[in-house]
């Protein structure tokens, strides 16, 4: 059994019940627990990160990590040659404080809610869980509110073309119609990432459809109107 914790492209964090859980199951069954902690430096929700090693009494474990994830500008983005990077990995593990994770969670945790509250002001997206861990967040479409827009690949090609703005498509991690986005960005490239996006969703937002609603119900209740493909 895998498990990803905090999850990778939701957010979640699962807590020590639902951990606990996993583990009884896994141990009922008879099979070993791979557990994808790599962002568990990266919580910044109401559930704290539980390692699941907690559980290797009950059930086997194999934890998997990545120190590029936790230190990934610098080894990423860096014009060095790998092999410097590599030489310097041991200096990096020593002399980096909690102090800097510390402000890279605080950092991010800023960000999320900027990109949560603007998310909410735009009618064809909705954030249903808000992410607590990792840098990611999945946004449902709802393509009623769209005019030209046959769904998330065709939404992100003419956003890419129109707004020179990438978002992934939730149908690249098996979810048709829905977007995956990040918030681990500058703020200031966050700010005018969002306000692109925004600008974007009104240009092909269905006008007539839109004046029909305002005159009756907020935008946010198009949400609840019937059943259809993207629920």
């Amino acid at each position: 059994m895998v498990i990803i914790n905090p999850g990778n492209p939701s957010g979640c964090v699962y807590t020590y019940n639902h951990l606990n859980k996993i583990a009884e199951t896994a141990r009922k069954l008879g099979i070993v627990v791979i557990a994808d902690e790599v962002y568990g430096h990266l919580v910044y929700g109401s559930n704290p990160f539980v390692p699941m090693s907690l559980f290797a009494t009950t059930v086997p474990v194999i934890t998997l990590g990545s120190i590029a994830e936790s230190i990934n500008k610098l080894l990423v983005y860096s014009p060095f040659p790998p092999t410097l990077i590599q030489g310097a990995i041991p200096q990096i593990l020593e002399k980096t404080t909690q102090d800097f994770f510390s402000k890279t969670i605080n950092i991010l945790r800023k960000n999320l809610e900027i990109c949560y509250d603007k998310l909410k002001e735009i009618p064809c997206m909705m954030i249903p869980q808000k992410p607590e861990g990792a840098f990611f967040a999945m946004v449902k479409l709802n393509l009623l509110l769209l005019e030209d827009i046959e769904d998330d690949m065709d939404f992100c090609l003419k956003l890419a073309k129109e707004e020179s703005l990438i978002i992934l498509p939730g149908v690249t991690v098996g979810l048709k119609n829905w977007l995956c986005m990040t918030f681990a960005v500058e703020y200031s490239s966050l700010e005018d990432g969002l306000g692109r996006l925004e600008s974007f969703c009104q240009r092909h937002a269905k006008k007539i459809y839109f004046n029909r609603i305002n005159s009756s119900r907020s935008a946010n209740s198009c949400w609840n109107i019937k059943p259809c493909s993207w629920c």
